[in-house]
């Protein structure tokens, strides 16, 4: 299961609705072996396409390296499908080389794309491991301190 707070959650699709028509990607770190998307790192798509998506290398490798100083991992790497569900493409599983991160999909299909659209967006995460996708259920809240009592 994906947790994420409302306030990252809320960013990315800003982010998949500004961007539109064009994809948009990006990552969410959080400290390493956590799996709680903490830092909202919206990134640029270098192919500029409504199709598909892809990160500049050196944007990618600046932002590895400084995951790295500062042991963080991506717990969560994201993007938007422009005319279609929230579901990985077959370029998108082939592409999917970070076994421990979650994949979220933001369609802007059917309006979801305007800023003044209230209403409810396609929002979903998946697991990719070695071409296999699963879906999982994503729970949004307030903040993560909420979790604190529930174990």
């Amino acid at each position: 299961m994906l947790i994420i707070d409302s306030a990252t959650y809320d960013a990315i699709v800003a982010h998949a609705r500004r961007d539109h028509p064009d994809e948009a990607c990006g990552v969410v770190a959080g400290p390493a072996g956590s799996d709680r998307p903490e830092r909202f790192i919206p990134m640029l798509n270098a192919a500029m396409s409504p199709t598909f998506y892809e990160f500049d290398s050196g944007d990618l490798l600046r932002l590895y390296k400084e995951m790295d100083s500062r042991d963080e991992e991506p717990v969560v790497i994201y993007h938007s499908h422009t005319a279609t569900e929230a579901y990985p493409s077959r370029t998108d599983i082939n592409l999917a080389g970070e076994p421990g991160a979650h994949y979220v999909l933001v369609s802007t299909r059917d309006g979801a794309n305007s800023p003044s659209h209230d209403g409810p967006v396609e929002f979903r995460s998946y697991r990719i491991i070695d071409g296999e996708v699963a879906e999982e259920e994503v729970r949004v809240v307030e903040k993560y301190e909420e979790l604190e009592g529930e174990n």
